[in-house]
C-alpha cells in the first residue's frame, strides 16, 4: 500500500513577483492592519470613557434627587464599589467610582469628551482642580498626541504654569482654551526649561559638555521638554570661519516653523560675547545652511543664570529670533509660578476697575 503522502500533488510555487511590487503590497497590508488596530483601540477607549461618564451621571443624579441622607452620602461609593464588584468583577474600586463621578461633574456635556483620549488620560486630567490648567493639558494632549505618561511628566513639571507665568490675562485664557499653538519662535519657549529627568542633584558641578552628554543620552525626554516639532540634527555642529573652528552645542530642525534651531548650553551666567557668538551662528546658518523654503534660524542660549538687563542691552537692535532662557535641574516651585499668574489676573482686574472709574 502506497504511502498516502505520495499521492498528494505538490503545490506549484507562485510566479516570482518583482521585489519592489511585492514590498509595496507588504507595506499596504501592514499599513491597513495597523490602521485597523488603532481604530479598534480608539473605539474601545471611547466606549470605556462613555460608559464611565454614564456611570458618573447615574451616581450624581441619584445624589441630587435626595435619595440618600447627607450623613449616609459619604458611604454610598463604598457600598456601590462592593456590590458592583460582586456583580461585575474588577473595575469598580472606590477610587475608580470617584473618578467616574468627577468625570460627569467636570464634563457635564458628554460631547465635549475627546475620543482621542483614554481613561488613563482623563484620570490625570480630573486630578487638576483649576479649569484653565485642565483645559490647557487636555488641548495639549490632542495637539502633541501625548501618551498619558507624557501627560504625567508635563503636569509634574508644571508646564502650564511655566508657559502662563510670562503672559498677560488674555494670553493665559487663550492658552487654556486652545493650548500652545506654535506660530512664531516665541511660542516654543519655556521659562524655565526643566531637566529633572537627568536626575542630577542640585547644585550640580557638571560641565557644559557633561550636561550635553546627558541630554543626548536621554534625547526622548529632552525632545519632550523642548516641545512639539523638534527634530534632532547634530551635536557639536562645526562652523569654520577665517580658519578658526566654532561649535554649536546642539542643532535641531523645527518642522512647524520650518527653520533650524541652534542651542548653546551655559553653566555660568551668560555674557555679552555668548550672545554675539550665537548671533554669528544664526548669520552663518541663514547664509550657508538654509535651503529654499527654510525660514531664518532661531537661537536659544540655555543658561543657569541670566542678567535680564545685560541681555536686553546685548541684544539691542539684534536678531529678534535670538533668545536667552534659563534652565534648571529640579522641578520649579509651583507656588511661586501660581503667584505670578494670580498677580497677572489681579493686575488685570485693577486695570479694568481703574478704566471704569476714569470714564466720565
Amino acid at each position: 500500500m502506497k504511502n498516502t503522502l505520495s499521492r498528494i500533488k505538490p503545490v506549484p510555487l507562485p510566479i516570482a513577483v518583482p521585489a519592489p511590487r511585492y514590498d509595496a503590497l507588504l507595506e499596504k497590508i501592514s499599513g491597513a492592519f495597523a490602521t485597523g488596530q488603532r481604530r479598534v483601540a480608539q473605539a474601545v477607549n471611547t466606549g470605556i470613557v462613555e460608559t464611565y461618564w454614564n456611570i458618573g451621571r447615574h451616581i450624581v443624579e441619584f445624589e441630587q434627587k435626595g435619595d440618600i441622607h447627607s450623613e449616609y452620602g459619604s458611604k454610598l461609593l463604598d457600598r456601590l464599589s462592593r456590590d458592583l464588584k460582586f456583580r461585575n468583577g474588577k473595575g469598580f474600586s472606590r477610587s475608580n467610582l470617584v473618578y467616574m463621578r468627577l468625570l460627569y461633574i467636570r464634563y457635564p456635556i458628554g460631547q465635549t469628551l475627546s475620543d482621542q483620549l483614554s481613561w488613563s488620560h482623563y484620570i490625570e486630567l480630573l486630578g487638576i482642580d483649576d479649569p484653565l490648567e485642565r483645559g490647557f493639558y487636555e488641548k495639549q494632549c490632542l495637539l502633541e498626541n501625548w501618551s498619558f505618561r507624557e501627560l504625567q511628566r508635563q503636569k509634574k513639571t508644571s508646564l502650564f504654569l511655566r508657559f502662563a507665568a510670562g503672559k498677560n490675562k488674555k494670553e493665559i485664557l487663550q492658552l487654556a482654551k486652545k493650548g500652545n499653538i506654535i506660530e512664531s519662535p516665541a511660542d516654543v519657549l519655556r521659562s524655565p526649561y526643566v531637566f529633572e529627568f537627568l536626575n542630577m542633584p542640585e547644585p550640580a558641578a557638571l560641565s557644559e559638555t557633561e550636561i550635553e552628554n546627558r541630554l543626548c543620552n536621554d534625547l526622548a525626554s529632552f525632545l519632550l521638554e523642548l516641545g512639539k516639532g523638534f527634530a534632532f540634527v547634530k551635536r557639536q555642529y562645526r562652523i569654520t570661519l577665517d580658519n578658526r573652528h566654532y561649535h554649536v552645542d546642539l542643532v535641531f530642525y523645527h518642522r512647524i516653523l520650518r527653520c533650524f534651531v541652534l542651542v548653546d548650553l551655559k553653566t555660568a551666567k551668560v555674557q555679552h560675547e555668548d550672545i554675539g557668538r550665537m548671533n554669528m551662528y544664526l548669520g552663518y546658518f541663514a547664509n550657508e545652511e538654509n535651503v529654499e523654503g527654510d525660514n531664518p534660524p532661531v537661537g536659544i542660549i540655555l543658561t543657569r543664570e541670566k542678567d535680564s538687563l545685560l541681555v536686553k542691552y546685548a541684544t539691542y537692535g539684534m536678531n529678534s529670533r535670538l533668545f536667552v532662557q534659563k534652565y534648571q535641574l529640579y522641578l520649579p516651585s509651583e507656588d511661586e509660578l501660581r503667584r505670578k499668574i494670580e498677580n497677572t489676573f489681579r493686575q488685570a482686574a485693577l486695570e479694568k476697575t481703574g478704566a471704569k472709574k476714569s470714564r466720565p
